[in-house]
């Protein structure tokens, strides 16, 4: 059985709230200087130094004491809704939560963006407060995914505490709609599969334990010795799990055919060859597993999953056949 560190409710705003501070909390104890980094890049220019800085003998207007400790003071104010039901009335509200911090956020929280003129009155109206005041409050406009992205850029592969927390809070996010994805189609999910990549290729299936969380993604990547070495585009998913009564299937994606059925006992049959304990699985099955060769050229190996952008990778707007995306990816890098 899986810990959660994040509680499962459906549909709760408060509960998305609390897990997703909860996250943070989270990060900032595993790193103070990863969260602060992440709030850079995230919510505060590039000016904006949170953490305690220590200086000797700093010049004051009428002396110079032997030593200084000093922290820039900010808020963030965290507005979170299940969609776009922010008004402006209630977000004009919140700044009155603020003080005379220096540096002042609110962030608007949910599975999709504001629409575009929805943020727009709101940040007209935030213009003309900031116009009365000696520190401005800044918006920012935020989903749930894009929390778990900039989260992801700041932590290393080998971050395996902090890894293990982030992939959680994804799973909840997934189970729970948080995460709103209409671009599967360009997107592509990288996978480590060393030990099984030979199998995996030759069924043009890969598996994966159930309890992991994933947003849509249309392709799917094998990672082994520095590279992703296989791309296939899914056309099922298919979860199985072990019963008094047997393996009882559900089709997430495509058809349980019999084949499909026959592929996953001989998956089952291949797990047991590494000693894994598959009573709950999930399974993808591609179209075709195609060579490729996307080096990583930073060190290390990736932990858990990645997802990429295709169209971005391969700067276009269209994506072509899988074979032809495998080919232009052998002359693409990434770290």
């Amino acid at each position: 059985m899986k810990i959660h560190y994040f509680q499962r409710y459906h549909a709760k705003e408060n509960v998305a709230t609390a897990n997703t501070m909860l996250l943070l909390s989270r990060l900032y104890s595993y790193s103070s200087d990863k969260f602060f980094r992440f709030l850079k890049s995230e919510f505060f220019s590039d000016t904006f130094e949170p953490e305690i800085v220590f200086n000797l003998q700093e010049k004051s207007t009428k002396s110079i004491p032997d030593a200084t400790i000093t922290q820039e003071s900010f808020k963030i104010v965290v507005e979170t809704k299940m969609s776009d039901w922010f008004y402006s009335d209630q977000l004009l509200r919140h700044l009155k939560s603020f003080g005379d911090e220096k540096y002042k956020v609110i962030i608007t929280l949910a599975p999709e963006l504001m629409a575009p003129e929805k943020k727009k009155e709101f940040d007209d109206q935030l213009k003309k407060y900031n116009a009365t005041q000696r520190y401005p409050v800044m918006h920012v406009n935020t989903t749930f995914e894009g929390i778990i992205d900039a989260i992801r850029d700041v932590i290393d592969d080998r971050d395996y505490e902090m890894q293990e927390v982030l992939e959680d809070f994804l799973n909840y996010c997934y189970n729970d709609k948080l995460i709103i994805v209409s671009d599967s189609w360009k997107r592509m999910r990288v996978q480590l599969a060393g030990t099984t990549f030979n199998f995996n290729v030759s069924e043009n299936l890969y598996y994966d334990d159930i309890e992991r969380g994933f947003s849509a993604h249309d392709y799917l990547g094998l990672y082994k010795e520095k590279s992703v070495r296989a791309i296939g585009k899914i056309n099922a998913i298919i979860t199985a799990v072990t019963t008094e009564n047997g393996l009882e299937y559900k089709a997430e994606l495509g058809e349980l055919t019999e084949e499909r059925k026959q592929q996953i006992d001989r998956a089952r049959e291949d797990g047991k060859n590494y000693g894994y304990v598959m009573d709950a699985t999930r399974y993808f099955f591609v179209e075709k597993f195609y060579d490729t060769d996307f080096k990583k050229i930073t060190p290390r190996a990736p932990m858990g999953s990645r997802v990429f952008d295709l169209t971005q990778i391969l700067e276009t707007e269209k994506l072509p056949g899988t074979e032809e995306i495998a080919e232009l990816l052998k002359y693409k890098t990434w770290g």
